[in-house]
């Protein structure tokens, strides 16, 4: 039995984008666990939060139908 190089050539090939796809997978989920470990991290901002002053009641004023 002779093997073609046609076909070593072709699995070459597959074998290649297998192994591509594969890593592409992994990179992409560790870049996802990446940001989620970072999210954690980030506290709320303290302040005086939301104030209801004269220009946004203008707007809410306007902004009624």
């Amino acid at each position: 039995m002779k093997i073609d190089k046609d076909e070593v050539t072709q699995s070459g090939r597959r074998d290649f984008l297998k192994l591509s796809a594969t890593g592409v997978a992994a990179a992409g989920g560790a870049m996802l666990v990446g940001k989620a470990a970072a999210a954690e991290t980030v506290e709320a901002p303290k302040g005086a939060g939301y104030r209801l002053t004269n220009h946004v009641k203008t707007f809410y004023d306007l902004a009624r139908f």
